[in-house]
């Protein structure tokens, strides 16, 4: 029997009474295949959308009947595949747009580093080709990875000090979580031989114990990194989010996340929408300890953030003041803050995680026993960080990757449901890619909400097999599988800009779990690609609390909209990585459009 979407069945009721107008969408999607995302209904035959909104749902030929109208644009799909817009589980928007305008140190395939000397050629190459070093006063690198050069280490300063003494550099590991400065940008942020380790990091040393060498982990690399980094100018913070905008709508995103902001990185984000230059949702997350080192005029973050009558819905208000931070359910010109961030650990690719067994091997100048640390070290730190969050009633986000860091995201989150009430409160494990089989019970009672990192089976995959873990316990980075087996809904992210938003690594990582040399790692943690769709679109959409309005081709939700070149549910597994985004739809408005593929020259006319 054929199912109405609840907009036919009135159409079709009003129908038997006498004749009506056709409600005149703005647009119907036809001609290809269409994934609602709905399991009660899972395909369709045709999309209506008016005014931003979709209209009806269901077979081609009822939907033209109850929706066109004389103005109503027919969008053949020719055969391609119409899904919801990804909704981004997490990654760090500012970022993106801070690496649309560093120096590429990515490696193969997304770069060209594989080695120190390659390194040190791509920052020559942007001091001297780029404008963005004289205008920052920084020469900043993104993305090198120590796993993927051929010495297996990090640069250090001196290394750095032979592409340029003049100008201060600072380069990013691709985790985030680890940073090299030459000797200008240690001296320009204060680190010398007589700087203490901060709580939750590491200044690494030279052979004496003393000197820097230029690796900062951790808290020395957070607390000291964005010394170096300029104060953007108004235009100058508009062209980063441009930039990282652009990057998410190319690959299929209608909303993305900022996943640990700072109140500067609010009050640029919260410009951006007040000037109009968003066009897809940007939900942040406000970095709650480290609040006390950006805010000015505040005793606490508590005294920054308003979130009164939370966990319900409320009305976001603009407010005058630069350091005042609303956390909301509802957007304001494509805004919103939706909670609050919590760090609990640090990178297992980067080896500062915290185990609950020693690395397989150990960094540089650790023991055999080395375990990583936590972000937290002082007792009982980490929960008051919970119970503020829980006491204020803000959604918490807590990184944690090491499965010593999710005992502690565990018991934290469950002291504060004991002393301030459960609820539906979405608090969300973020990547969790060392969660123990025991563990997955514990977050499905707490409600905890995994967000997992499966794209590390590809970029680290062989790395984890190789010095991170080892073989047995790589295998169950991100247990996708083992968490749907539990019953528990999950999301899947990119952490851009460690990775690439790309969308489609994100559902091949899921689906494949395929490493670097082409090894299947943990073959019993691959997800259906049907699956690795809905924790991209409708899952994360509940994880921020939109579920009602996003995440699935239902009648009363968003218009937001993606076209792909191919079905992802019908290419061979292998081939999901190759599919192309054609075009991104956001509230019914084309907000991407893929350039048309390249012509193949004409050949020569013959020769006489």
């Amino acid at each position: 029997m054929r199912e109405w979407t609840f907009g036919l069945a009135l159409a079709a009721l009003a129908a038997t009474a006498a004749p009506v107008l056709a409600a005149d969408a703005d647009a119907i999607y036809f001609g290809g295949t269409i994934l609602t995302i709905d399991k009660k209904a899972p395909t369709a035959g045709a999309v209506a959308v008016k005014g931003g909104l979709i209209t009806a749902v269901g077979d081609q030929e009822a939907v033209t009947a109850a929706e066109k109208g004389a103005d109503t644009e027919m969008v053949d799909l020719r055969g391609k595949t119409l899904i919801p817009g990804f909704v981004d589980a997490h990654s760090h928007m500012a970022g993106v747009g801070l690496q649309a305008v560093s120096a590429n140190l990515l490696p193969p395939p997304d770069g060209p580093v594989t080695s120190i000397a390659d390194l040190q050629k791509a920052m020559r190459e942007f001091i001297a080709t780029s404008p963005k070093p004289k205008a920052y006063g920084v020469a900043i690198g993104l993305n090198y990875d120590d796993s993927q050069l051929a010495e297996k280490r990090h640069p250090t300063r001196e290394e750095l000090d032979a592409v340029s003494t003049d100008i201060p550099i600072v380069i990013v590991h691709q985790s985030g979580h680890l940073a090299v400065m030459n000797t200008k940008a240690l001296e320009k942020a204060g680190i010398t031989a007589d700087t203490p380790n901060p709580p939750g990091g590491v200044i690494r040393r030279e052979a004496d114990g003393k000197t820097p060498n230029g690796v900062l982990e951790e808290m020395a690399h957070l607390a000291n990194t964005p010394k170096l980094l300029p104060k953007f100018t108004p235009a100058q913070a508009m062209e980063l989010v441009e930039a990282a905008q652009n990057i998410y709508v190319a690959n299929g995103f209608t909303t993305a996340q900022e996943g640990r902001a700072s109140p500067g990185l609010i009050a640029m984000l919260r410009g951006a929408a007040a000037a109009q230059a968003l066009v897809i949702d940007v939900v942040a997350y406000a970095d709650l300890a480290a609040s006390s080192d950006h805010l000015e005029g505040a005793d606490s973050f508590e005294d920054t953030v308003d979130m009164s009558e939370a966990p319900q819905p409320g009305v976001a208000q603009p407010s005058n003041d630069p350091t005042k931070i609303v956390v909301s359910r509802d957007y304001v010109d494509h805004f919103r803050v939706g909670g609050v961030k919590l760090t609990f650990d640090g990178s297992p690719q980067g080896k500062t995680a915290w185990f609950t067994k020693p690395y397989y091997v150990p960094p540089e100048g650790q023991k055999a026993d080395y375990v990583g640390y936590p972000a937290f070290p002082k007792p009982g730190e980490a929960q008051s960080w919970v119970d503020m969050a829980y006491r204020n009633n803000w959604q918490v986000m807590i990184h944690a990757n090491g499965d010593a860091a999710i005992d502690e995201v565990i018991k934290t989150v469950g002291q504060a449901q004991k002393t301030y009430g459960g609820g539906d409160r979405r608090t969300v494990l973020i990547h969790g890619q060392y969660l123990r089989a025991d563990q997955i019970p514990e977050l499905k009672k707490l409600g905890i909400i995994p967000a997992l990192y499966p794209m590390h089976t590809f970029y680290w995959g062989d790395w984890h097999r190789q010095s991170v873990a080892g073989p047995q316990r790589a295998a169950f980075i991100s247990p996708t599988g083992a968490v749907l087996a539990a019953g528990m809904i999950f999301t899947i992210h990119s952490d851009a800009p460690v990775t690439f938003p790309n969308s489609m690594r994100i559902l091949d990582s899921a689906v494949n779990r395929t490493t670097r040399s082409g090894f299947v790692l943990g073959p019993d943690q691959r997800i259906a690609p049907a699956v690795a769709l809905e924790a991209m679109t409708l899952w994360p959409a509940y994880q921020h609390f939109e579920d009602k309005t996003k995440g699935s081709l239902e009648v009363g939700k968003a218009a937001d909209l993606v076209i792909l070149s191919d079905n992802p549910l019908a290419v061979p597994p292998a081939k999901i990585k190759d599919i192309k985004v054609i075009e991104t739809i956001k509230a019914g408005k084309t907000v991407y459009l893929a350039p048309p593929p390249a012509q193949p020259a004409s050949p020569p006319p013959p020769s006489t």
